[in-house]
């Protein structure tokens, strides 16, 4: 009986006698080649796009006539009582202490938490805050059903002759829209803030449904298809017939969407982190440590994903356990954390920490302040807090994880859009060129970003923007 998977394992990781090694390797790098003829095959570029359905969200059956599309200014606000209630819950916290040296390894560490609880009991100005959101224009507008909330921003001032170029940003969990306010004026207003005027954007933010201050889903099924579908709309409504679209996280996924539903009006998909799941090379995996510039990866590639045991399976062992819970019973830990403004604090700045750089979890503190502020994590905790929608952002994972992921049709398709990739070296998978190449062939723009890890645009606003004013540049040359 012939060797089986086991045993090319086992040779990836030198477990094999010399005498059967060279036979072997011959017979990897032989089916190597195969694969590559196969995938070659299989592989080549169709240009498909999704059907651009229709849909219901709002509760009971859809009424008749034609839906309301009037664009309503909003304002964030706030009252005594919110603040009041808030800070009796805080007081009333009952914490169990940290085991002697265990840091960030057990999850949030409450000994670091108290300080935390301290400063959002008696220093954190939610007014204050309620007026920076505010800062920049809020609207909400009804689509599929829902009131669906965007920020929209202008541009102060345009050089003569020029149109800014309308960019919709999404977010993903457990961020906000409130992850771009650090950006949005370097993209509109670059001069003023030391960057090329050349490309001056109108961005739009939205809420993904149930997230924030967009409404939630009455029914199951709302997926990043459904989303793009509903932002998609939203740009049209806004009177723009081509624009761009940039994410990260769940917003990658959504822009990815929308480029597969309607590729003839977005110009441009630009994301800080990639979802490929049917692709040839993720086999590579194993072999890639010995094999790779077989399968062209890079020498930066192979320093981010290698050694494959701690920067790929170890990681994602200690990072994923909140993601097999969302996806199958999201409203049972929804309970707990709708009702606790501190359990909510720890479980979504848990993500600040060790998201943003996995080695922060040898630290007291767990590195939260090096790269954010307590006033702007509180800031995006409140957004989920006053809003209690933090059980109905977790149902987003059993809507788009809960069934066969695989056989979804836009898992399977090519994105024929022109596509920018910014590869952060701390964000959770690293994604080599040759991956996203796979799912965007026309991708023009990829970069090995000098620092930073998955919340891109709060962390690291500028290094971003420079991204994708780089990537909108080339595009507008093609």
């Amino acid at each position: 009986m012939g060797p089986g998977p086991g045993w090319v394992v086992a040779v990836a990781y030198g477990l094999s006698s010399p005498l059967s090694a060279g036979v072997m390797w011959l017979e990897i790098v032989l089916a190597s080649v195969l694969g590559f003829v196969i995938y070659w095959f299989v592989s080549r570029d169709k240009a498909e796009t999704l059907p651009l359905e229709d849909g219901w969200w709002g509760p009971g059956a859809r009424p008749p006539g034609r839906e309301d599309e009037s664009i309503r200014p909003f304002k964030v606000e706030t009252s005594d009582q919110e603040i009041d209630d808030l800070h009796r819950r805080i007081e009333k916290v009952r914490l169990t202490p940290p085991l002697e040296d265990s840091r960030f390894h057990y999850g949030f560490n409450t000994s670091y938490l108290k300080k935390i609880l301290s400063y959002w009991r008696n220093e954190f100005d939610w007014r204050k805050q309620v007026e920076v959101l505010n800062r920049y224009p809020h609207f909400k507008t009804k689509i599929e059903g829902l009131d669906i909330h965007f920020v929209h921003v202008k541009p102060p001032e345009l050089p003569s002759g020029r149109a800014a170029k309308p960019l919709l940003m999404a977010h993903g969990w457990p961020g906000s829209f409130y992850e771009f306010y650090g950006i949005i004026p370097l993209l509109t207003d670059p001069k003023n803030h030391g960057l090329s005027d050349e490309h001056v954007f109108e961005v739009i933010c939205p809420s993904i449904p149930g997230y924030g201050f967009s409404e939630a889903s009455s029914k199951k099924g709302l997926d990043t298809v459904a989303t793009a579908r509903i932002f998609y709309k939203l740009m049209l409504r806004l009177g723009f017939q081509e624009f761009y679209v940039q994410g990260g996280d769940w917003g990658s996924a959504i822009c990815t969407n929308m480029g597969q539903l309607a590729p003839s009006h977005v110009k441009g998909i630009h994301l800080n982190m990639g979802f490929i799941l049917r692709n040839f090379y993720t086999l590579t995996l194993i072999l890639g440590r010995r094999f790779g510039r077989l399968f062209g990866y890079t020498e930066r590639d192979m320093e981010l994903m290698y050694p494959f045991k701690e920067k790929f399976f170890y990681k994602m062992m200690r990072e994923s356990g909140y993601l097999h819970i969302q996806a199958t019973k999201p409203d049972t830990v929804g309970c707990a954390l709708n009702d606790s403004p501190v359990g909510l604090a720890a479980y979504i700045l848990e993500k600040f920490t060790t998201w943003t750089n996995s080695e922060f979890r040898d630290l007291e503190d767990g590195g939260l302040e090096r790269k954010f502020s307590l006033d702007d994590l509180l800031t995006n905790i409140m957004i989920y807090w006053t809003t209690g929608t933090i059980t109905s952002s977790q149902r987003y994972y059993k809507e788009n994880l809960g069934k066969n992921i695989m056989a979804e049709k836009h898992q399977r398709m090519k994105v024929q859009v022109p596509t920018g990739f910014a590869a952060f070296p701390d964000e959770l998978l690293h994604v080599p060129e040759k991956w996203m190449k796979f799912k965007y062939p026309k991708l023009i723009s990829y970069s090995y970003m000098p620092r930073g890890g998955h919340f891109a645009a709060f962390e690291e606003p500028e290094l971003l923007a420079r991204d994708i004013i780089k990537f909108v540049g080339l595009v507008e040359r093609q």
